[in-house]
C-alpha cells in the first residue's frame, strides 16, 4: 500500500460489508463485541440527520477498505462551540503503519474545522503504544484518565 493511493471518503449505504468487517476488527482488538441490535442501529445512526449524530469516513486503497473512524460532535460546557469526538479509530492489521491512522484523523481535524468545532479529542488504551506513538506525533496528551460505570 502507498499513502498516495489512499482515499478518505465519508461511508455510504453500499459500503456496509467494509464497514462492518472494519468495526467488527475494532472491536476484536479491545476484547469487546456487540450485539445484531447494536451493528444495526450504529449503521442507521450514520446516516440519521441531525448535528449530533456519529458519523463515519472510510479510507480505502483501491477497492479496499483499510480503515475506519467514528466521530461525533457535542455540546461542551467549556466553550460556545461544540466539540468533537473521534469515538473509534481503527486501520486493518496488514494496513498498519502505512498512514491509515493518521489520514482518518487528519480528515476528522478537517471535518471539524469545516463545521467549527472547537476541539478534537479522543480516548486510547494505556497499554496501546503504537497507536500512542501516532497520537503524540497529531494531538496533545491531556493526562486524563477515563472512569464509567
Amino acid at each position: 500500500m502507498n499513502t498516495s493511493s489512499l482515499i478518505v471518503k465519508p461511508l455510504e449505504r453500499q459500503d456496509h460489508a467494509a464497514w462492518r468487517a472494519l468495526w467488527t476488527g475494532y472491536l476484536d482488538f479491545y476484547k469487546s463485541k456487540v450485539s445484531e441490535a447494536v451493528y444495526a442501529t450504529t449503521f442507521d445512526r450514520l446516516f440519521a440527520d441531525g448535528p449530533y449524530e456519529p458519523r463515519c469516513l472510510l479510507a480505502w486503497d483501491g477497492g479496499t477498505a483499510v480503515g475506519l473512524v467514528h466521530f461525533m460532535a457535542h455540546r461542551h460546557c467549556w466553550r460556545v462551540e461544540d466539540v468533537c469526538y473521534l469515538q473509534d479509530l481503527f486501520a486493518s492489521p496488514e494496513a498498519r503503519g502505512k498512514g491509515v491512522g493518521r489520514a482518518l484523523i487528519e480528515a476528522v481535524y478537517r471535518e471539524a474545522d469545516a463545521r467549527g468545532l472547537g476541539a478534537v479529542y479522543w480516548l486510547t488504551a494505556g497499554d496501546n503504544a503504537t497507536a500512542r506513538q501516532l497520537y503524540d506525533r497529531v494531538a496533545k496528551n491531556t493526562g486524563f484518565i477515563k472512569y464509567q460505570h
